[in-house]
């Protein structure tokens, strides 16, 4: 089985649109699973149209921490400005449908010989960000399968466990998996990049030869940001998307 993993699309639907593109070019070759991490909402302008391409399609989703703020089931006290003023207009345009929606949404899933949550493996509704090898280490004891695809903090990475419990990052997009060691793997972000690089971001994994990469893909940047600025979105969040950051 071959896995086409993403995460935080955030109304991006242009960003969402090129990366659905390369799934179909990539789909041509053999049957390839599409799974999204959530935050599917929050930060951009076509939160609806994100929701229904996910609905249509019948892909697979998480829930993330910025769906569950746009429907009013967490807290957004201690977002940052940008974030609670665009969590509040994603609100003010979300119809029924997309609520009912997003409330169907698990918070985590064992797929296979995979395991997929948003955030964190160790108590996911809690929205902890993994940052840290301290953090990984900690992470690796609440999961049982060899790996665990996250997204949440927008930057791809891939985090190593030896038999011996050692972590370390391992620096390259293309990674093999060894028999006893063990993998937490940040597929990035589709819409919101924050690596330095404003490409999207997705993984594909293959469960039988054990190979998965990070690949990045450009999309239309500059219209995006045209449709933030003409409904006022935050400026910061605007400027981001051409940075990276």
């Amino acid at each position: 089985m071959k896995y086409f993993i993403f995460s935080d699309i955030h109304g991006n639907i242009e960003a969402l649109n090129a990366v659905l593109a390369e799934f179909d070019r990539e789909s041509e070759t053999g049957e390839l699973i599409p799974v999204c991490l959530g935050d599917i909402v929050g930060y951009g302008p076509n939160p609806r149209e994100c929701i229904e391409v996910i609905r249509h399609r019948r892909i697979f989703s998480l829930a993330g921490n910025h769906d569950y703020a746009a429907i009013g089931k967490m807290d957004i006290s201690f977002f940052n400005p940008y974030a609670k003023d665009a969590v509040l207009w994603t609100k003010s345009v979300l119809e029924d449908e997309d609520v009912e929606f997003l409330e169907s949404l698990p918070i985590r899933k064992k797929m296979n010989t995979i395991n997929l949550v948003h955030a964190t493996p160790c108590n996911p509704e809690q929205w902890n960000y993994l940052v840290t090898l301290y953090d990984a280490q900690h992470n690796f004891e609440c999961f049982n399968t060899q790996v665990t695809f996250v997204g949440h903090s927008h930057q791809p990475i891939f985090i190593v466990q030896k038999q011996s419990k050692d972590c370390w990052v391992h620096p390259h997009p293309i990674l093999c998996f060894r028999n006893g060691w063990r993998y937490i793997i940040n597929v990035g972000s589709v819409g919101q990049p924050r690596d330095g690089n404003p490409e999207a971001s997705f993984v594909i994994y293959d469960e039988e030869s054990k190979i998965v990469e990070i690949k990045r893909i450009p999309y239309d940047i500059v219209l995006t940001q045209k449709k933030m600025r003409d409904l006022s979105l935050p400026t910061y969040l605007i400027n981001r998307l051409e940075m990276g950051r």
